[in-house]
């Protein structure tokens, strides 16, 4: 059964003038364990879409049916904690906090279930070897490259086993070299752990490690087939 169902989604925004519409009527079914790309110009609304997907936004109709719940019919607060236990978010920017050391910049989502639990830190610590970044877990944000830092962000993002990765531009601030790491991490984290990764990029070669991809064009998804051969230098 799918983990992510999106029925008829639509966004339409006031404006003085005249209403906008970015969204129009999407429907979209991912199973667990898939990966897909979700690519189109500036603008096109891909970011909007992705935080209605996360429940950082609500629809302006439709339904988000997130593991079996209706995210778009919950309140604020079991929103809030669903998107804790259910969701992890990679963002272009990292978002880490300055003044804790990446370590407990991993170990934050787990705060909300109160003070971290052996196995949280346990499998912190794993997370961290797994990006790489075990021998900076007690450095600063400030001290790691911009590619150690969104590595970190990574880590962070699954920390509480989500069922759904949803990475906005997670490439978008680093070099070809640490943004293809990034990438093949989010894949390799994915899988593991059997989620839904779901990223929107403008890069060619990111959305072609992806199992899909799906363009936002006026409102709407279209798929197009995986046909497309790229270098790293593209990324």
């Amino acid at each position: 059964m799918p983990s992510l169902i999106l029925e008829q989604i639509t966004k339409t925004y006031v404006t003085s003038a005249e209403p906008v519409e970015v969204l129009r009527g999407i429907d979209l079914s991912v199973p667990s364990s898939d990966s897909l790309a979700i690519v189109g110009p500036s603008g096109s609304g891909k970011s909007t879409l992705l935080n209605i997907i996360g429940g950082l936004d609500r629809p302006t109709s439709g339904r988000v049916i997130v593991d079996g719940e209706d995210i778009t019919r919950m309140s604020e607060l079991s929103l809030s904690k669903f998107r804790n236990q259910k969701i992890g978010f990679v963002f272009q920017d990292h978002h880490l906090l300055p003044q804790c050391s990446v370590l407990e910049n991993v170990l934050i989502p787990s705060l909300a279930q109160g003070r971290p639990s052996k196995e949280h830190l346990q499998w912190a610590e794993y997370l961290l070897e797994r990006v790489g970044l075990s021998h900076r877990a007690h450095h600063r944000p400030s001290e790691l490259s911009g590619g150690e830092r969104q590595r970190a962000a990574l880590a962070r993002a699954l920390i509480l086993r989500p069922v759904l990765i949803l990475a906005d531009e997670p490439t978008g601030n680093l070099d070809s070299v640490a943004g293809r790491k990034v990438a093949e991490l989010l894949l390799e984290l994915q899988a593991e752990n059997q989620a839904i990764l779901i990223t929107v990029t403008h890069s060619p070669f990111v959305a072609s490690m992806m199992s899909r991809r799906l363009h936002l064009e006026d409102g709407r998804l279209v798929e197009r087939p995986q046909n497309v051969s790229l270098t790293s230098n593209q990324l």
